[in-house]
C-alpha cells in the first residue's frame, strides 16, 4: 500500500513537472518573440524619427533654394531695367564693358592673364587695354604686363593699333628691359599689318645687321624676302 502511494505521489509530481517545464517553454518562446518584436518596433522607430528629421532639413533646403532664386531673379529683373533705363547697352564687340562694370585693376590683369594662357586672345586684348587706358599708373603695368598686352593684341588679329602701342611703351619705359627686342620684333610686325611700310622694313633691316643670329630674325627671316621684294625702295 505505501509503495503504490508512493508511485502516485511520484506519478504526480513527475506530470507536474513536465506540464510545468512546457508552460516554461512556451512562455520563454512568447517572451523572445515579443522582445524580437519590442526591438523591430524600436529600430523602426529610430529610422522614422531619422527619416523626418532629413525630410525636414530638405524641405528648409528646398525653400532656401527657392528663396535664392527668387531674389536672384529679381536682381536680374532690376538690373535689366536699370540697362535699359539708365545704363548703356552691353556692346556685343566690348567683351570688357568697363562702363558698365567698372572693373578694378586686379580683376582687369587676372581675366586678361587668364584669357592669354587659354589662347583666347580678343578677350585677353580687351582686358589688358583696358587695364592700361583705364589704370595707366597702376603698379601691376609693368614690362612683362606691356608684353603681354601686346601679344595677346597682335595675336588677336584685330588690335594691331594695340599692339603698336603696347610694345612702343614697353621700349620706351623698359631700356634695358628682357622683353626689349622680342617688343622690337612684335612692333615691327605690327607695323606691317599696319601698312607702315617704312617702319617695318627699317626694323627688318636693324635685326638683319644686329641679331641675325636671334631666334627674332629667325620670324623675321620668313617675311624677309618677300617684304624685301615687294617694299625695297
Amino acid at each position: 500500500m505505501k509503495e503504490f502511494s508512493l508511485f502516485i505521489v511520484l506519478t504526480f509530481v513527475m506530470t507536474f513537472t513536465a506540464g510545468h517545464f512546457g508552460l516554461w517553454e512556451d512562455f520563454k518562446k512568447t517572451a523572445d518573440t515579443v522582445h524580437q518584436y519590442e526591438y523591430k518596433a524600436l529600430e523602426y522607430s529610430k529610422e522614422i524619427r531619422h527619416l523626418k528629421k532629413k525630410n525636414l532639413a530638405l524641405t528648409t533646403e528646398i525653400a532656401r533654394l527657392k528663396s535664392e532664386k527668387e531674389h536672384l531673379q529679381m536682381n536680374m529683373d532690376d538690373k535689366q531695367e536699370r540697362t535699359i533705363a539708365s545704363i548703356p547697352k552691353k556692346s556685343v564687340n566690348d567683351l570688357v564693358n568697363f562702363e558698365l562694370y567698372r572693373w578694378s585693376a586686379d580683376k582687369l590683369l587676372g581675366v586678361g592673364e587668364q584669357a592669354l594662357h587659354f589662347k583666347n586672345y580678343n578677350k585677353s586684348a580687351q582686358y589688358y587695354n583696358a587695364l592700361i587706358k583705364h589704370y595707366p599708373n597702376d603698379a601691376s603695368i609693368n614690362d612683362k604686363v606691356l608684353f603681354e598686352a601686346g601679344i595677346a593684341a597682335y595675336e588677336s588679329k584685330k588690335h594691331y593699333h594695340w599692339a603698336k602701342g603696347h610694345f612702343n611703351e614697353l621700349v620706351k619705359r623698359y631700356p634695358k628691359s628682357k622683353y626689349k627686342r622680342g617688343a622690337k620684333l612684335w612692333l615691327g610686325l605690327s607695323h606691317f599689318y599696319l601698312g607702315d611700310q617704312d617702319q617695318f622694313l627699317q626694323t627688318v633691316n636693324e635685326f638683319r645687321q644686329k641679331y641675325r643670329n636671334s631666334h627674332e630674325w629667325e620670324v623675321l627671316s620668313r617675311y624677309y624676302e618677300d617684304l624685301n621684294h615687294h617694299y625695297k625702295k
